[in-house]
């Protein structure tokens, strides 16, 4: 069956990125509503505010993760959990490497960042930890774009 393994590939995107963050806040939300408080951060993509040549599947579903996100953060709001979105946009890894194939792709997609430069996973790992912190305590239903200006544009 020719374009099976890509439909394969595409369901596969797309469960663990919309079915995973679905059951992960599932559980998360029976522990951190029954104790009064608590912080989920899911994880996007700057494909999750725009569309992408070749990516509609994973556009998608990186959509589809902040709608739940913004859901679930109003759902849960008065409750003391808080629930927000982290969207990264190119960062500096072997996937990058992996998915852009070539020197020139990926100087191709760094020229396309406004700060010319790819985000390194420390980057968003702080990202992640500040929203989750007490320091973001006003915060939910929020989508922190960490990419270099990328949505912006």
């Amino acid at each position: 069956m020719e374009g099976g393994s890509e439909r394969v590939d595409e369901m596969g995107t797309f469960d663990t990125n919309v079915l995973g963050v679905l059951l992960s806040m599932k559980h998360e939300l029976r522990i951190m509503l029954a104790q009064g408080s608590g912080s989920i951060v899911n994880v996007s993509s700057t494909f999750g505010q725009r569309g992408g040549i070749g990516a509609s599947i994973y556009a998608a579903s990186k959509h589809a993760v902040e709608g739940m996100s913004k859901a679930a953060a109003l759902e849960t709001a008065a409750s003391g959990v808080r629930v927000n979105v982290v969207a990264p946009g190119p960062v500096d890894t072997d996937l990058l490497d992996q998915f852009s194939g070539t020197a020139e792709r990926k100087a191709a997609l760094t020229a396309g960042v406004p700060m010319k430069r790819l985000g390194t996973p420390a980057e968003i790992a702080e990202s992640i930890v500040f929203i989750a912190s007490n320091k973001a305590a006003f915060i939910t239903g929020a989508i922190l774009s960490v990419n270099g200006g990328k949505t912006a544009m």
